[in-house]
């Protein structure tokens, strides 16, 4: 059976949580395919909140085995301390396994992560600086440490050694920080840490494909989004790897024809968190109106997110890019008190109009949004548990951004709540 892909089409903190949570109910296997612990899922569930950073959200099913994929990075305190948070509260975390071709996030990746973000000054990236863009960065250049290292101790020292031939230069000569101790270092890791991770060490390529083979639904969950992700997104203003669609396979193992459903996620206006264009960016007493009903603070950091109205011109893009079958809509509810909705549907730029974001940076920042009106409801729809209970208004906005995106709405919530949520007929 094909597997099914959730995946976020804007700047991230869409809902997609609440979302896979939500499918997964449905499935067997919940895979997390990309990212680390800088973004965060927050599922609420008979009114109590679980934040989860690195563990796949299905966990909170008892029947879901909740794999953490290779293309994840994975900083092993995180994931125990996440895992002891989920256990305190009875969830059964004995069916997470870990990919053993994930990457560890070390000390010396976060510290570099602080201090470069630090130098940049006015260019800075706006990172959560957990260490996520280091990782990927040894990852690439092919001198990163791996979960499965963890079950070797020789090879573990071995490979710290060499790295940290690299990195303790840097950390000290051209950034005055203390180098790092390799012996406490690996003692930490391979004697603190090591015992409780390795029973959850897997195979997870062959975990997913027997799966599949055995005719079991599979949900990849991914973390940030596709305008974040590293090739399609606002570089540099971007993650370290690839949240689109087709990450899913890179990230997982699984081939293109493995998956069938594309889930795309958006919310019913849009924010970003860090530094980046924002062509539809609100200020003033509407956006701290949006900050404030939508509770728009980073799940992990805290930070303020930005907000603004809905752009169909980046959900056309991400329609593109991830081959979406359907959007589910999330947060229409903070609309609630609007007596008027605008959606961005072109930008402007040089006496041209886009209908998909231009390609070249420079215009990008100076695109000048074009913005339908509707009409707002100015009614709580909290409550409603059908679609046909909305205001016409509210319904009318659902069809109006299916139609300017190109891309069917099966889903639209209508609170924080696990069962917040109507399908339109």
């Amino acid at each position: 059976m094909p597997a099914t892909v959730v995946v976020g089409t804007q700047w991230g903190d869409e809902g997609k949580g609440k979302l896979t949570d939500l499918l997964a109910g449905e499935m067997d296997m919940v895979v997390r395919y990309q990212g680390g612990h800088n973004a965060g899922h927050r599922i609420v569930v008979e009114g109590e909140a679980f934040a989860l950073q690195l563990v796949p959200s299905g966990v909170l099913y008892p029947h879901i085995r909740a794999v953490i994929g290779n293309g994840v990075v994975v900083d092993p305190a995180v994931l125990l301390k996440e895992l002891d948070t989920l256990s305190a509260k009875g969830i059964d975390v004995s069916r997470v396994v870990v990919s053993g071709n994930a990457h560890l996030i070390m000390p010396y990746h976060q510290e570099l992560d602080r201090v470069t973000e630090r130098y940049l000054g006015k260019n800075a990236l706006g990172t959560t600086k957990r260490g996520i863009g280091p990782a990927y960065a040894d990852k690439a250049s092919r001198i990163g440490l791996r979960v499965q290292d963890l079950l070797d101790p020789k090879i573990f020292r071995e490979k710290l050694d060499l790295v940290l031939m690299e990195k303790n230069p840097l950390l000290t000569r051209v950034y005055n920080r203390l180098p790092i101790n390799a012996d406490e270092l690996a003692d930490h890791y391979l004697n603190d840490l090591a015992p409780r991770i390795i029973p959850m060490v897997a195979d997870t390529v062959t975990l997913v494909h027997d799966a599949l083979a055995r005719g079991e639904r599979i949900l990849l969950e991914g973390a940030q989004a596709t305008f974040l992700d590293l090739d399609h997104g606002t570089y540099p203003y971007v993650t370290s790897s690839n949240p689109v669609a087709s990450g899913a396979c890179t990230g997982s193992g699984l081939g293109p024809r493995d998956l069938d459903r594309i889930v795309g996620i958006a919310k019913a206006y849009i924010t970003r968190v860090g530094a980046g264009p924002f062509p539809t960016e609100l200020d003033g007493e509407l956006g701290e109106l949006l900050v404030d009903r939508g509770h728009e603070y980073g799940t992990n950091t805290g930070r303020r997110r930005r907000v603004g109205w809905f752009d169909a011109v980046m959900a056309r893009q991400a329609r593109r890019l991830n081959s979406l079958s359907e959007i589910a809509l999330t947060k229409l509810d903070v609309l609630d008190t609007l007596e008027t909705i605008k959606v961005c549907v072109a930008y402007e730029a040089n006496g041209e109009r886009y209908e998909y974001p231009p390609y070249h940076q420079s215009v990008l920042h100076d695109v000048v949004p074009v913005y339908e009106e509707l009409p707002g409801w100015c009614e709580d729809i909290t409550h409603c548990t059908s679609y046909d209970q909305l205001p016409k208004a509210a319904r009318d906005y659902v069809a109006y951004l299916s139609e300017v995106t190109g891309v069917p709405i099966s889903v639209v919530g209508v609170g924080p709540g696990r069962e917040q949520f109507v399908r339109p007929s």
